[in-house]
């Protein structure tokens, strides 16, 4: 469910040693299956382990992750990288936007979740985003496109070369093409 690379456990046992006895940390997702989901991890003293919580073992201490961040938080990993600008924890939950769907879940659903955990998230760098609006019936996934992609000289590019490549590849058979309904008009909003 959770990996924890083994420098990320040592990080946290050096960082619980200094902890009340009994202390462990806590994995969470505020607003989970939100496009404003955030994940992130805090110190667990006893008394704030929760009936509900599940505990997962790990060497030297436990995580504990509350009954609503549990199925946002599959395929979860948490590293502790140093180089030379310092040292860092990184926590990645593919699934923190939206939970992760079955293999056999409808088409809408399967193209929604790769949207929300792979193609959103490399948007997000120029502060845009899409949407998926509908899937007409000769198989054409319909996208709007928001924020910084809304205006942008590049979207063209985007959508063809990137979106509708992946798209495509990923549901080939299911999918025909991908088409863009947004009205571009370039404004203070749009990635230069």
């Amino acid at each position: 469910m959770i990996t924890i690379s083994e420098t990320a456990q040592a990080h946290f046992v050096k960082l619980l040693s200094d902890q009340p006895e009994g202390t462990h940390i806590r994995v969470f997702v505020i607003s989970p299956g939100t496009a404003q989901a955030e994940c992130g991890v805090s110190y667990c003293p006893p008394d704030a382990v929760e009936a509900d919580d599940t505990e997962f073992e790990f060497n030297g201490f436990n995580a504990m992750v509350d009954e609503k961040s549990i199925p946002f938080l599959e395929d979860a990993s948490i590293d502790f990288v140093t180089d030379q600008l310092g040292s860092q924890l990184t926590l990645k939950a593919p699934n923190a936007k939206m939970r992760k769907v079955a293999g056999d879940a409808p088409l809408v659903e399967r193209i929604e979740y790769v949207i929300q955990s792979e193609i959103n998230p490399q948007l997000a760098s120029h502060g845009g985003n899409i949407s998926l609006i509908e899937i007409t019936e000769d198989g054409i996934a319909v996208l709007q496109f928001g924020g910084g992609c809304n205006g942008c000289s590049m979207v063209d590019v985007t959508l063809k070369d990137g979106i509708e490549k992946q798209l495509l590849e990923q549901f080939s058979g299911e999918l025909t093409g991908v088409k863009d309904m947004t009205e571009h008009q370039h404004g203070d909003h749009s990635y230069q």
